[in-house]
């Protein structure tokens, strides 16, 4: 589709919708891979964010919203399932017996480690054509928009 037949013509407006596209593209991507474990892409974001070197002690839900930018409403329904699926765990947390801490559980690590190389080639394949400093530079700048949208928060 041209940019004329969109009518977008302002640059803020072209930025955002691109990032509209490339979200719901990546997110018709991912989910090849994605069905064959029967997961969601929420469920993934929390695979891979407990996945994190120096997050084997887990997070506690609050970190979690925080990280993941979601409700804490939202997070505790994709957690319920993941748990009853044998994903996670929440344990109580050592520095705060009044919350839990999530974690992976064995078959959560297992999980992940099986789809991750399929989706690291997606991720690979995808953004070939850019260089690494061009990658960061992507990184940078979608971290600038993301703490200026969520400063009000």
């Amino acid at each position: 589709m041209t940019e004329a037949a969109t009518g977008l013509q302002y640059t803020p407006e072209k930025l955002f919708f691109r990032l509209y596209q490339a979200s719901n593209i990546s997110l018709r991507r991912v989910a090849k891979v994605l069905d064959e474990f029967n997961m969601s892409a929420q469920q993934l974001s929390i695979l891979g964010s407990l996945s994190r070197p120096g997050f084997q002690a887990g997070m506690t839900v609050s970190e979690m919203v925080n990280y993941l930018l979601v409700s804490r409403q939202s997070l505790n329904g994709v957690l319920n399932r993941m748990e009853e699926a044998g994903y996670v765990r929440r344990l109580v947390n050592p520095d705060d017996q009044r919350s839990r801490r999530v974690v992976l559980s064995p078959l959560g690590r297992e999980v992940f480690a099986k789809m991750r190389p399929r989706l690291l080639e997606f991720y690979r394949t995808s953004l070939s054509e850019l260089s690494e400093q061009e990658q960061e530079d992507g990184i940078r700048s979608l971290d600038y928009i993301i703490q200026r949208m969520t400063r009000d928060d």
